[in-house]
């Protein structure tokens, strides 16, 4: 039993490992559509002058919601158009990766939200989400590590100076949605345009 188990792990690692290109370019289009919706939630934010914390938190969560249905529908095509099981192990295994880092995330907006507390929540989120990312980097493309980087080390840096400062209490519940759009709506598309020009690179070589 013990052995199948260990066969069938490694077959799935295997897997993913041989998948890698394509699985790069599949994360393009995902990381742009991810950018475009975070673009629109901060600006429907910030038009609307959205400073409640519980709508600013309900504002992100249905954002959330409406990049991860559109990255499932996208992987779901792609898998359709390759002729390939959309949930079949590899992607399980992405998933099960992703999936406590950012049950974290989702656990601390909602208490920081009830707290009132939501210009912590971008950084924390961020923070989380990186995590995310650069689990899912051991079985994807080694660009999503750095990615995931990008958002721990970014995060974490101003979160310390913000331990170490009063800028939080200078800081207004419209900024939170400024700082929302950066993090899950420029890095995504600056991330999905390196994902393009990389491609189209390697495609001419």
């Amino acid at each position: 039993m013990q052995t199948n188990w260990a066969e069938e792990n490694l077959q799935t690692i295997r897997t993913l490992m041989e998948r890698s290109a394509l699985y790069r370019r599949a994360l393009a289009p995902i990381a742009i559509y991810a950018g475009v919706v975070g673009v629109l939630a901060a600006a429907i934010g910030v038009g609307f002058r959205l400073e409640s914390a519980r709508i600013f938190a309900l504002l992100w969560l249905s954002a959330a919601v409406v990049a991860i249905a559109g990255a499932f529908l996208i992987v779901r095509r792609q898998a359709l158009k390759a002729d390939e099981l959309f949930w079949s192990p590899p992607t399980r295994r992405v998933a099960q990766t992703m999936l406590p880092p950012l049950m974290a995330g989702l656990i601390v907006g909602v208490v920081l939200s009830s707290k009132g507390l939501v210009v912590l929540l971008p950084f924390l989120w961020a923070f989380f989400y990186g995590c995310a990312l650069y689990s899912a980097g051991f079985f994807v493309p080694r660009g999503l590590k750095w990615l995931g980087w990008i958002y721990i080390l970014l995060s974490g840096a101003v979160m310390v100076s913000l331990a170490f400062s009063e800028l939080h209490v200078r800081l207004s519940q419209n900024w939170a949605h400024w700082l929302m759009g950066f993090f899950f709506g420029v890095l995504h598309l600056a991330y999905g345009a390196y994902l393009y020009l990389t491609e189209n690179r390697k495609n001419v070589a």
